[in-house]
């Protein structure tokens, strides 16, 4: 299947299952681990940059009709998230709302 065979809703779907699917990773490494030490709060927060990241993308998918214009805007979408992510998790940029 590729994005043409696949209907708006079949990929937002596929978004959601693939945030709760991507969410279960964490949560089966605290099961094993101490390392990962996660509470609902940060669960809340990794589900909403997922989804929206996603839905960003889907949206981008439906603006843009060119190969190269959705790729650079998905890319920014993507590169935004890694951005908030690592600022969340280590805070590599030294705000206020750093993880660390």
């Amino acid at each position: 299947m590729t994005l043409r065979t696949l209907t708006p809703k079949q990929r937002v779907l596929g978004i959601f299952v693939g945030t709760a699917l991507m969410l279960f990773v964490p949560l089966i490494a605290m099961q094993f681990t101490s390392e990962v030490q996660w509470n609902g709060f940060d669960f809340l927060v990794a589900g909403l940059l997922l989804l929206g990241a996603g839905l960003a993308c889907e949206l981008v998918i439906c603006l843009f009709s060119t190969w190269k214009t959705r790729m650079l805007f998905i890319g920014m979408v993507l590169l935004v998230l890694m951005l908030v992510w690592m600022e969340l998790a280590v805070g590599i940029f030294g705000t206020p709302w750093a993880g660390n």
